[in-house]
C-alpha cells in the first residue's frame, strides 16, 4: 500500500486508471468518497483502491457518465458488494440493467446533484454515439470546481462555458489523427471515432484547453488515451505546444493507475509509489 499525505480538506482527485479497457476516478473530500465511473471489474476496483489505502466499503457513491462497459461494467457488482449508491441518468441505468427505482438515483442533465454532504455535481451533456453521455462539473464547497469529461466527439459551447474557471480539468485526448488514419481499424470504425459522436483527438483537446484554461486552472489530466491510436508523449506534446502561457501541472492517466493525485487548486501532484 502506498504511503500518502492528506492536504487539508480540499477535493482530492485520483485516477484509478483510464483507457479503452476501463475508467474510474476517485474523488475524496472530507469524509466523502465518490467514484466517477466504475469501468473495471469489482476485483480490479478493490485492488486499485487498496493501493492507496481506501476500503471499498467506504465509497459512498458511484457517478456514471454513460453505460459503455469501459465506464460502467463494475458498478452493479460493486454496489452489491459494498452498498455504494449509483447515480446515473435513466438511459444509462436502463442500459446496464438496473432498476431505476431501487438501484439507481436518477439525474437529469444540467440539474445539480447533491451526491454527498460535501460533493455536488452538474452533469453536462456531451455528444457520444449510442449513449446519453455526460461530463461532470464537481463542487466540494471549497469555492473551486473540477471537471471530468471523456468520450465526446467534439466540445459543445455549453461544455466550454462550464469548463472555464475550473481549477482542475480531466479530459480525454483519445487519438492522434495520423495514427488513427494509418492504423489497423476498419474505415467504418475510424470514421466513427473521428466523428461528432466519437472521441476527441489530441488536436481537438489542445484547442479546447487553449480556449478554456486560465490562471485559475492549476492542473490538467489527459485521459482515455487509445492504446493503438495514441501515445502519451504525442498527446502531451500536442497539448503543450498550444499552452505556452499556462504554468499549471499536466499529467497523463494510463490504464495502470493509480499513479498520482491532485488536490483542487494546487499545482503540485502527489506521486503514488507502491
Amino acid at each position: 500500500m502506498a504511503t500518502r499525505t492528506k492536504v487539508g480538506m480540499s477535493l482530492e482527485i485520483t485516477h484509478l486508471g483510464s483507457g479503452s479497457r476501463g475508467n474510474s476516478t476517485l474523488l475524496q473530500s472530507g469524509e466523502s468518497k465518490v467514484l466517477v465511473d466504475c469501468g473495471f471489474s469489482g476485483k480490479q476496483i478493490e485492488k486499485r483502491l487498496a493501493r492507496i489505502g481506501v476500503q471499498p466499503e467506504s465509497i459512498d457513491a458511484i457517478l456514471l457518465t454513460h453505460h459503455h462497459t469501459d465506464h460502467a461494467k463494475g458498478a452493479e457488482i460493486f454496489q452489491r458488494r459494498h452498498g455504494a449508491k449509483i447515480f446515473a441518468n435513466f438511459t444509462t441505468c436502463a442500459n446496464i440493467g438496473l432498476d431505476p427505482v431501487n438501484q439507481c438515483k436518477l439525474f437529469e442533465s444540467l440539474e445539480r446533484v447533491q451526491v454527498t454532504q460535501d460533493i455536488s455535481v452538474l452533469p453536462v451533456p456531451v455528444p457520444h454515439d449510442d449513449a446519453e453521455n455526460v461530463g461532470f462539473i464537481i463542487n466540494s464547497g471549497t469555492g473551486k470546481r473540477a471537471a471530468i469529461v471523456t468520450d465526446l466527439g467534439e466540445p459543445t459551447d455549453e461544455l466550454i462555458r462550464h469548463l472555464k474557471g475550473c481549477a482542475h480539468i480531466s479530459v480525454e485526448a483519445n487519438y492522434d489523427a495520423k495514427r488513427l488514419a494509418l492504423g489497423p481499424y476498419p474505415e467504418s470504425l475510424k470514421t466513427r471515432i473521428a466523428g461528432r459522436g466519437g472521441h476527441l483527438s489530441n488536436l481537438q483537446t489542445s484547442l479546447l484547453l487553449e480556449e478554456v484554461l486560465s490562471e485559475q486552472t492549476k492542473s490538467v489530466v489527459l485521459c482515455h488515451l487509445s492504446e493503438k491510436n495514441n501515445a502519451p508523449h504525442i498527446a502531451e506534446s500536442e497539448v503543450l505546444f498550444r499552452l505556452d502561457n499556462w504554468s499549471g501541472d499536466l499529467r497523463i492517466s494510463t490504464r495502470n493507475g493509480p499513479e498520482f493525485s491532485h488536490w483542487i487548486g494546487q499545482e503540485e501532484a502527489e506521486l503514488i509509489t507502491l
